[in-house]
């Protein structure tokens, strides 16, 4: 039998302070169950079920600042209650059920725990029930601050589901709550990656219109207007946040995340006066030194810059660590798995479609120019970096199975389904009515297998460039979400030579279903490049493709000032004012670099 979470100590003990105070607060006696729950506080100070009494209280009486903040208290103190610390092991080990059964007869005793219900909501989305996580985060929000955990959660689970689910959960929420700041940007975020751009910058121009002093409603605002190529006016959003935050380190990486764009004197002095702070939080601290780091190497200063760049990535690097040998794990096991036997007994197996064109290939790489100068063929619709492909394997492994190990088991209807699945759910990005797509998203180089066996007739592009110019444009790049790797030159290296030998597999399995497209080899020769390319494709050559500047299209990736502006060189070599300073790269990339000018495929 389970014990207690707190020991009673007599018939003042803590449990009988709670229930009294919920007698109270049935009866309507709010006053009474304050002060029975706000004694049982005192006597288990990280008792989640006080805390939450005295939040239900304050919020009955009407004091809802009050009320939040006690539901934000036993937010806090949940780690520590030792009923938590149970359900918390459970869930890291593997036991979800014994987990979800104790969070069930808490929720009985006490509907809005919010501790309770946030634990609830991530066993709902772990289980492959986003829509039902998120109705559970939405009752945690209403009742507690929302904070940036909250909310970032929140969008995770709206990211994991169909775009109609994530509508209709987010209009059932505006439904509600119709000024809620959080809902609305959630909605702009869904509209954006639907590709209604228009919508999504309207709804964003109306949140900072009701809340001019909301930081994050000017950066989402700057974002959007960066995508769709109105960069003057995104500057002046990020500007607008300066004067609202001046040591606001998001404002400062947006705009040099343009990468046109150059810092004047004066905000290079207050970048470096802002890093002199000790008191500057630590995110704040990191996307400045990147934002500095930028101004300074395009002002010439690359040692300045290089160190300014090396104080980015180690703060970056505590808040995500990197796991190579994970990395690893997937490729030799995808290695092992996927082989010419593998393919060959799975011929004519998968959806036929030839719809899709996926990009792959490192970050940083000229996949976004690649992407660009393909969609302005008349055949070809440019999406996103669709996340369609990434959810199909975390089904695969809901499911009970190890990725990519669990294909093995699965017939050609199964692979065929996952296949018009992985149709279904990226037509949402197609607005165009042209027969190809492209899905651009660097890291799907690890699943070429997977694509093969489920979309046989899908056409794969790999663009490669100079491990060294990927490698520094890759260190000095601050990554939003992903690319754990990025925050240390070594690691970049290792990862650099897993992929070239992960796409070295591939070519031997599947000779010539990957195409391969050098950086620097498109600089130089463009119309050659794209005629091979569209070759590959099986499309005839259009010359509104070496016009990719002159598109109006949204580009969501870090290059997207850059791809509209016709090719230029000069960024073939930048590598070179950090040479003396990356031998840890140079290191880890190993025969990888030696090879790279001769590759024979070239």
């Amino acid at each position: 039998m389970a014990q207690p979470p707190f020991r009673t100590a007599g018939p003042a003990g803590p449990d009988q302070m709670i229930a009294a105070g919920r007698t109270h607060l049935r009866a309507g006696r709010i006053g009474e169950a304050i002060r029975a729950f706000a004694q049982a506080t005192r006597a288990v100070p990280d008792s989640v079920a006080a805390w939450t009494g005295v939040a239900n209280a304050l919020l009955r009486g009407g004091k809802r600042a009050e009320g939040q903040a006690g539901h934000a208290r036993a937010l806090q103190v949940a780690p520590r209650d030792p009923a938590f610390v149970r359900i918390l092991q459970a869930m890291k080990s593997g036991r979800a059920q014994e987990a979800h059964a104790a969070l069930v007869g808490r929720l009985k005793a006490e509907p809005d725990e919010v501790p309770s219900l946030r634990l609830m909501a991530l066993l709902a989305m772990h289980g492959g029930k986003p829509e039902q996580g998120f109705a559970l985060l939405a009752r945690v929000i209403e009742l507690a601050p929302a904070t940036n955990e909250l909310l970032d959660l929140a969008q995770q689970m709206l990211q994991a589901m169909p775009p109609q689910a994530a509508h209709a959960a987010l209009d059932a929420q505006l439904t509600r709550h119709p000024g809620h700041t959080g809902y609305r940007g959630f909605k702009a975020s869904q509209l954006e990656r639907e590709g209604d751009y228009d919508g999504a910058i309207a709804m964003l121009r109306g949140i900072v219109a009701d809340a001019p002093q909301g930081l994050s409603g000017w950066i989402g605002l700057g974002n959007l207007l960066e995508v769709t190529g109105r960069t003057p006016e995104a500057i002046e959003a990020y500007r607008h946040a300066l004067t609202l935050r001046p040591d606001h380190g998001q404002a400062w990486w947006s705009l040099a995340n343009i990468k046109a764009h150059r810092f004047p004197p004066e905000d290079v002095a207050a970048m470096r006066a802002l890093l002199a702070r000790a008191d500057l939080p630590a995110t704040d601290r990191m996307l400045t030194a990147f934002a500095l780091g930028k101004a300074l190497e395009d002002a010439g200063e690359a040692e300045e810059a290089f160190a300014r760049y090396g104080e980015a990535n180690a703060l970056r690097r505590k808040r995500a660590p990197y796991d190579h040998a994970r990395t690893l794990d997937l490729l030799k096991r995808s290695r092992r798995l996927f082989t010419p036997a593998f393919f060959a007994a799975r011929a004519g197996q998968g959806d036929p479609a030839d719809d899709p064109i996926f990009v792959v290939g490192m970050p940083r790489s000229g996949s976004t120019l690649v992407e660009q100068m393909l969609a302005a063929h008349p055949a070809i619709e440019g999406t996103m970096e669709l996340p369609d492909l990434p959810r199909a394997v975390m089904r695969l492994e809901r499911a009970g199975g190890r990725y990519p190990d669990a294909l093995e088991a699965l017939d050609g209807a199964a692979l065929a389904a996952i296949g018009r699945a992985y149709l279904d759910e990226s037509r949402g990005q197609r607005h165009t009515g042209k027969p190809r797509f492209i899905d651009k998203a660097p890291a799907n180089f690890r699943h070429v297998g997977f694509i093969r066996a489920i979309l046989p007739h899908a056409r794969i592009i790999d663009v490669r460039r100079h491990p060294l110019a990927c490698g520094v444009s890759v260190y000095r790049q601050h990554f939003a979400t992903g690319f754990d790797f990025a925050s240390d030159l070594a690691d970049i290296g290792r990862y650099y030579a897993a992929y070239v030998e992960t796409m070295a597999h591939w070519d031997a399995v599947l000779p010539g279903h990957v195409h391969r497209v050098f950086y620097e080899d498109l600089v130089a020769e463009p119309e050659h490049e794209l005629r091979r390319l569209l070759d590959h494709l099986g499309l005839p050559f259009d010359p509104a493709c070496l016009r990719f500047h002159e598109s109006a299209r949204a580009v969501r990736t870090p290059s997207a000032s850059q791809v509209r502006q016709p090719l230029y060189r000069d960024g073939l070599e930048s590598w070179r004012a950090f040479e003396e300073r990356l031998d840890p790269l140079k290191d880890a990339l190993g025969a990888v670099l030696a090879a790279y000018p001769g590759v024979p495929a070239r």
